[in-house]
């Protein structure tokens, strides 16, 4: 008998996956409101207890669970332990409190009857539909707080925030805002695919009369709020539309991810959950709103850029900029829009925490900046009559607006500011992020709570910021790599059997934080012992049906997943990159293609290449010397042992993979000079990332 208990099954997956998906959400949302205003949001039926004796044979201990109880992808139930730290946290917060609820449904004017968007070709490009299941109370697996972030992110339609003032949510990860100009629409933040802003805009011209786009905003630099520019036309857009970014806003968006993206990609599909079911037991939100898009990624170039801040009038509407580049984004700005007395927080201020240290690898940020970035915010819009922001729903009235404000300025910079006394002190980020402690003031605050960044991890950021990697421990300046340690955990404490015993005596008593590190030296050892996979897979299910984060939920249940079906055969499609990277400085593929070669292959050699882009007129002379490849912008050298005249179109196919080498090199679109075997030689040397690595095994 297992020494899991469960409560009351959940619904069975095919029965969610079949519901009624022209059910559409904005019926239940009234179910949704009245279900947390009478208090039964997250009311649990009591443990079923057997009074079994324990089993014996401690290794079937965590993995005996009835057929029935187990998804049709291997997903476990939750156990009494998830259970009883669910409602634990459940009791803690203030659930009553549903200002959000009629905050997020306030403006409502209309909503799409089934908002599903695809591309050309017929595939899905973002189902807002997938997420009809997320109604009523918490289901055992999902965290309560999060699931109650779910709820208010399945909100979704067209909404008015003021006069002349709109905002599309639901229709992507990040909101659309569409102000009304003299001549027609400024969009704020086009959302993150073509097809999604498509959708987007021609339902707000359906709904409120078909105007022109005026004018578009891009408040900073993420994908999700520039990728569907190209999505608001037809054709190019007209020279006479202003196009208003922040300083040094093309150079960060464009670059972000050309050096590390194809890591950064991977990990993305961990948190994101790419490859969970849309179900209670797998993905269900990501704090930030439901999930990003997946289809085709553009941007424009600005023609107006904002350096410092100030005011001026678009589209005969008056607009005073602050630049916050450094807090949430490296080029950013918010803005105050005087005559509505709004003021748009773009991703400064969201409701929830944010991300000091991102899961999918980014460059950590200042909380320091942030945290001041928010305050000015706070004394120059003290007049503001109403918040909105690139995530989330408004708030409206100048005292909730002001408290929302002080309180994010102050989630920020009590995570420094302990973080820092306590590295001074000699903590490790480790001890910092099990030790630090909200003030309950905040902490009872859902804005505040960790829906999408989280107190540890952000904690550890700060450390990250100031100390970097090293916590001073000898032992963890030379370790042992991953998988040499394993082998010799599993061989001191006495093998397989023993730690999946040990494991399943934490899984027993709910320390599945422990158990995971035991078993995962095993599994890193042996990856291919079927028992410890599985083992280590349904102690990552709890870790996930617990976590408040949205990105922790999804990152420990991805993990399961390819612990139980594999990693991905293949990773995310550079070729929907493709106008992004057209815009990308040549200079980035340089560097890029200089990290991509495999040192011992080339110890010892010597190679000079010219790369010549005919549409540009530009020529780069690379240099292959000491394993290192340099590079810089020259005539042709006379020394190469080739020269490659290419169109920049070509040369972007060539790096995204919709052209393979030799089929490019040994084309009639493109010029050699030299030897073309040299040519390839060359470019044998350099790595070819695909992007699907395993995370979770060796």
């Amino acid at each position: 008998m297992s020494t899991f208990q469960f409560i009351q099954r959940e619904p069975c997956q095919q029965s969610k996956l079949n519901h009624d998906h022209h059910h559409h959400q904005n019926r239940n949302h009234n179910k949704i409101y009245n279900s947390i205003k009478l208090g039964l949001f997250g009311t649990l039926t009591t443990i079923l207890l057997t009074g079994c004796q324990p089993d014996p044979d401690l290794s079937k201990v965590a993995t005996e669970v009835k057929a029935t109880e187990v998804d049709a992808l291997g997903f476990t139930p939750a156990s009494e332990h998830t259970i009883a730290a669910n409602q634990a946290l459940r009791s803690r917060l203030p659930f009553d409190d549903v200002q959000d609820f009629e905050d997020a449904k306030r403006g409502f004017i209309a909503s799409m009857p089934e908002l599903k968007v695809v591309d050309d070709t017929g595939k899905v490009i973002w189902d807002r539909t997938a997420y009809d299941f997320i109604e009523g109370e918490a289901p055992a697996s999902v965290n309560p707080s999060l699931w109650r972030q779910a709820s208010l992110n399945n909100i979704d339609g067209l909404f008015e925030v003021t006069q002349g003032v709109y905002q599309l949510r639901g229709f992507d990860l990040a909101n659309m805002t569409a102000i009304v100009g003299d001549s027609g629409w400024i969009i704020v933040d086009p959302l993150t695919t073509a097809e999604t802003a498509k959708t987007a805009l021609n339902f707000l011209n359906q709904t409120l009369g078909e105007r022109p786009v005026s004018a578009i905003v891009f408040t900073h630099s993420h994908m999700d709020h520039f990728g569907g520019a190209l999505g608001l036309f037809e054709q190019a857009p007209d020279e006479g539309i202003d196009i208003i970014a922040p300083a040094g806003f093309m150079h960060e968006a464009t670059s972000e991810n050309v050096m590390a993206g194809t890591a950064m990609s991977r990990r993305a599909m961990y948190m994101y959950g790419k490859q969970l079911p849309r179900n209670s037991r797998g993905h269900i939100d990501s704090g930030l709103g439901k999930e990003p898009a997946f289809g085709e990624f553009g941007i424009l170039s600005p023609n107006v850029v904002v350096e410092h801040d100030s005011a001026m009038e678009i589209d005969g509407v008056p607009f005073e900029f602050q630049i916050v580049s450094g807090s949430e984004a490296p080029a950013e700005f918010t803005f105050y829009l005087p005559e509505q007395q709004a003021y748009c927080g773009a991703e400064l201020v969201s409701k929830n925490m944010h991300n000091l240290y991102t899961l999918r690898g980014a460059k950590v940020r200042d909380a320091l900046v942030w945290s001041r970035a928010i305050d000015d915010a706070l004394n120059a819009q003290r007049d503001t009559k109403v918040y909105f922001g690139s995530h989330h729903w408004p708030i409206w009235g100048q005292a909730e607006v002001n408290e929302f404000l002080q309180k994010q300025r102050d989630t920020y910079k009590y995570i420094h500011d302990q973080s820092v006394r306590m590295l001074n002190a000699g903590l490790t980020p480790a001890e910092i992020a099990e030790q630090i402690q909200m003030p309950p003031s905040l902490s009872n605050t859902f804005a505040s709570r960790g829906y999408y960044g989280t107190v540890k991890h952000n904690a550890k950021a700060v450390y990250q910021a100031y100390l970097g990697w090293y916590d001073a421990n000898p032992v963890n300046l030379d370790p042992l790599p991953a998988t040499a340690s394993a082998v010799k955990y599993v061989e001191l404490m006495g093998g397989a059997d023993k730690i999946i015993t040990a494991a399943n005596k934490a899984v027993a008593t709910g320390e599945y934080r422990w158990a995971a590190e035991l078993v995962n030296h095993l599994v890193v050892a042996e990856p291919e012992h079927k028992q410890a996979k599985a083992l280590l897979a349904s102690i990552y299910d709890q870790l996930g049906y617990q976590a408040e984060s949205a990105p922790w939920r999804d990152v420990y249940l991805s993990a399961a997943y390819e612990l139980r079906h594999g990693s991905p055969e293949v990773g995310i499609d550079l070729a929907s990159m493709k106008q992004i990277l057209l815009q990308s400085p040549v200079e980035n593929f340089m560097q890029s293609m200089a990290s991509r070669v495999i040192g011992p292959e080339v110890f010892g050699e010597e190679f000079i290449l010219n790369i010549n882009f005919t549409d540009l007129d530009k020529n780069y002379v690379l240099e292959l010397k000491n394993s290192v490849l340099h590079h810089k912008l020259a005539p042709k050298s006379a020394n190469a042992n080739a020269t490659l005249n290419i169109s920049h179109e070509l040369f972007v196919d060539l790096i995204i993979g919709k052209a393979g080498v030799k089929e490019v090199l040994f084309s009639d679109e493109l010029e050699i000079e030299g030897s073309k075997l040299d040519l390839v030689s060359f470019f044998s040397s350099l790595d070819k990332p695909k992007g699907v690595f395993n995370i979770v095994t060796p």
